[in-house]
């Protein structure tokens, strides 16, 4: 079978092709520039702590060593801290990083990916779909056309696959504008990142805005200004003067010493394509979606549109065609994002506003500092990482159904379970390996070699009913999950979201469950698409 092609070789596009390749899917993707990146300090990436472990798992390397994840986060107003979050525990760290040296160790796995071909100096101009594939044409040095089974657009906002596609693409265009500098300095608090409204050594009124400091490694900052609304241009000496402004105003004296390593003004959009799949072509990341005007977790929501669809892409790939499982991606990470862009827009009239009688109201500079802060640090209605409770693959009527602290279409929690070998495992480590997983809440069992209890109680049952399943499943074992009780029974996607829980083992609704997981009986599929096609 042909090989998947993705266009854009940016950190999305190449995540794509190492979650396809992990699960054994040969891909071709399309880089239009040299094929390596211009380092860029002052772009920068904010990955929530389960993406941060899905680029770990893909690249192979430790990138919360080439990053920084915050010892905590303090919101301020004028002189006040109005909020303050010390990471650790139950609060996992956000990891910081440059964005460049994100995609270079997502380049240097896909280098010895042998199921990966790169294909630089590659700009899309054609493609062309039929029933049993996608062709596309390629203009530069190299132009050629190439033949896919599916075609994925990662080619970021002024997306080719997009517009080729005739897919419209509204939006709001300027929703906000930040003056960005990277620059080397010592600053009072350490690894902590701040967020500062109205600081004191501004004039108020619309130009007093707010500034966040973000820590990187090797004593680096990223430093954002808000600026105010207009296309003002941001000259060398405005911004300058704003740093040494800053600076002097949190140190509390003049200005201390800098290095500056990089600048640039970030504009944020806020756009949503009308379409995320057309029958063999699929749009993901910027491409399909612009998001960002709080925080810097755009391209956290473009990787997980990549897990989304690598688990789903290559269950067709290799047992052909599942179109309700296909249809899925775009009703789950659409109605996501969509959520998110509502949730911003209907927040950011407040949080901005500034005057009027909300500047009276008692709390109202508390409860939007809480808003901004949750934003930031990808939590709340602004930030957190959206379930798919609405899903069309979600199983219906389930009788033995129980609830635990995660709910059906949330992303699980990672805890420690013991894997089909006997070794002891982190849950999220099985993920994004084309499987689903079974994990049997059994207290006790971490104390006795996993040969002695394979075959008592309730396992050979559990264990006949997971080799029954209409798709590859691992079974495995935990200690403990969050509001579960012993015997408990989940199913968790490949990507990392549970399916259901089930109070013990009940082989017929497991199958169920799993059946609609998979988007349906994949024989009916099968015959659906044949007679549209």
């Amino acid at each position: 079978m042909d090989p998947v092609i993705i266009v854009g070789a940016g950190p999305v596009g190449l995540t794509l092709a190492l979650a396809l390749a992990r699960q054994e899917v040969p891909c071709v993707v399309l880089d239009e520039g040299p094929g390596k990146e211009e380092p860029r300090p002052a772009r920068t990436v904010v990955l929530r702590e389960d993406t941060a472990a899905l680029m770990e798992r893909l690249s192979g390397q430790p990138l919360a060593q080439e990053g920084t994840r915050w010892a905590g986060w303090r919101s301020m107003r004028r002189k006040q801290v109005m909020r303050e979050v010390t990471f650790g525990g139950d609060e996992p760290a956000p990891l910081h990083i440059a964005q460049h040296v994100l995609t270079g160790a997502l380049r240097a796995a896909l280098a010895t990916e042998p199921l990966v071909e790169v294909a630089v100096d590659s700009r899309l101009d054609t493609v062309e779909q039929e029933a049993s594939g996608v062709t596309a044409h390629t203009r530069g040095p190299k132009g050629t056309w190439w033949r896919g089974s599916y075609l994925v657009g990662c080619d970021g906002p002024r997306s080719t696959v997009r517009k080729l596609q005739d897919i419209r693409f509204p939006g709001r265009t300027a929703v906000e504008r930040h003056a960005v500098a990277a620059l080397r300095t010592e600053l009072p608090w350490g690894d902590e990142a701040l967020l500062h409204r109205m600081p004191p050594w501004r004039t108020s009124g619309p130009s007093a805005g707010e500034v966040t400091a973000r820590p990187l490694p090797d004593g680096v900052w990223r430093l954002d200004w808000l600026l105010p609304p207009g296309k003002d241009l941001v000259t060398p000496e405005l911004l300058l003067a704003r740093i040494r402004e800053t600076l002097a105003g949190w140190t509390g004296g003049p200005t201390p010493p800098y290095e500056l390593l990089d600048t640039g003004v970030h504009t944020v959009h806020h756009r949503l394509a009308r379409r995320w799949r057309v029958r063999r072509v699929f749009l993901a990341g910027d491409a399909a979606h612009l998001l960002g005007a709080l925080g810097a977790q755009g391209l956290d929501e473009g990787l997980r549109d990549a897990d989304n669809l690598a688990w789903k892409l290559a269950l067709a790939w290799h047992h052909g065609p599942h179109e309700a499982l296909l249809d899925s991606y775009q009703a789950e990470r659409r109605g996501v994002v969509a959520g998110r862009l509502r949730a911003a827009d209907q927040a950011l009239p407040l949080l901005r506003g500034g005057g009027g009688l909300r500047a009276y109201v008692r709390g109202s500079a508390r409860g939007h500092d809480a808003l901004l802060t949750d934003g930031h640090l990808g939590r709340g209605t602004l930030g957190a990482p959206g379930a798919y409770a609405a899903s069309p693959l979600a199983p219906q009527h389930l009788e033995a159904e129980v609830p635990v602290d995660t709910a059906p279409g949330e992303p699980v929690t990672d805890v420690r379970v013991t894997a089909e070998d006997g070794t002891f495992v982190q849950l999220r480590d099985r993920l994004g390996r084309g499987a689903l997983l079974v994990v049997l809440i059994a207290p006790g069992t971490a104390v006795w070699d996993r040969k002695h209890w394979m075959t008592a109680g309730i396992m050979p049952r559990l264990a006949a009913a997971v080799a029954a399943l209409p798709h590859r499943a691992e079974l495995l074992v935990a200690e403990s999950y969050p509001g579960a009780a012993a015997h408990t029974v989940l199913l968790v996607r490949p990507d990392g979201h549970l399916v259901t829980a089930l109070g013990g083992v009940h082989p017929a609704e497991l199958y169920s469950a799993a059946e609609a997981t998979l988007g349906g009986p994949a024989k009916a599929e099968a015959t659906a698409a044949s007679a549209s096609n």
